[in-house]
């Protein structure tokens, strides 16, 4: 597939998890990719395996300089933006009662206001040409789990400003669009898996929560980002497109 030929996409958190199916992807349809994260490790390792059309530009996004400075690398690279994966998250499970609002904080400033910042800087560089943005919610985003109450609260005023963007937006050429992640196999879920006395009966047990069985693998999901983004999806904007199952239909 070609949909990208000519493209460039920013994917942030780009170094682990569905950034990485998402980078490579979109590769693989023909863009070029600057990848955003924090590990300049993982971030060179990574540019090595997926080729000369990658490039890492490294930084912390909650710090006030790197949104722009991602967008900045992608134009002084290719002259060009046409893709922003707003994919960067930090993950919080805690007692809602409990959790000291330091951490509330820190959680938003990476799921919200960087977020934020960095959709702002590119769509300022895609305003009269066009382009598209894909933010990376969740399925908490719209349905409530113990315990996941701060993130969900952080990934549903995600979603609130995918939708809002995208009328904003609109008269400027550029597309606002979210997908919504369920239960997905990346190595924060193994990880998590692997603290439990019993990790294939947790598993288990998660899976059939979900309708059709299973969870989610990460290309499944980069599969949508890069529909989202592409111009196969040119009169698509303000949409949330669940990628879990049928979780959030039940």
């Amino acid at each position: 597939m070609d949909r990208y030929a000519g493209k460039v996409a920013i994917v942030s958190g780009a170094t682990s998890g569905i950034g990485v199916d998402v980078a490579r992807r979109l590769l693989e349809e023909g863009a070029s990719v600057v990848l955003g994260g924090r590990s300049q490790e993982r971030g060179a390792a990574l540019v090595r395996e997926l080729g000369e059309r990658a490039s890492f530009a490294p930084g912390d996004l909650t710090a006030a300089e790197t949104p722009s400075a991602l967008v900045q690398a992608a134009l002084d690279r290719h002259g060009r933006l046409d893709l922003l994966v707003n994919n960067a998250a930090l993950d919080h499970v805690g007692d809602l009662l409990e959790t000291p609002l330091a951490e509330v904080r820190e959680l938003f400033e990476v799921n919200v206001f960087a977020a934020l910042a960095l959709l702002q800087a590119a769509a300022q560089a895609m305003r009269g040409r066009g382009g598209a943005i894909v933010n990376v919610t969740s399925r908490l985003a719209v349905v409530g789990v113990p315990t996941m109450s701060l993130y969900a609260a952080s990934k549903g005023a995600l979603l609130s400003l995918t939708r809002a963007a995208a009328v904003e937006l609109a008269p400027l050429g550029v597309r606002v669009n979210a997908v919504a992640p369920g239960m997905t196999r990346t190595e924060m879920f193994r990880a998590w898996l692997a603290g439990h006395e019993d990790p294939d009966g947790v598993e288990r047990a998660t899976a059939a929560k979900v309708p059709q069985g299973r969870l989610a693998e990460p290309a499944e999901v980069a599969a949508a980002i890069a529909y989202l983004g592409s111009d196969e999806a040119a009169h698509v904007t303000g949409a949330s497109l669940p990628v879990d199952g049928g979780y959030t239909a039940a």
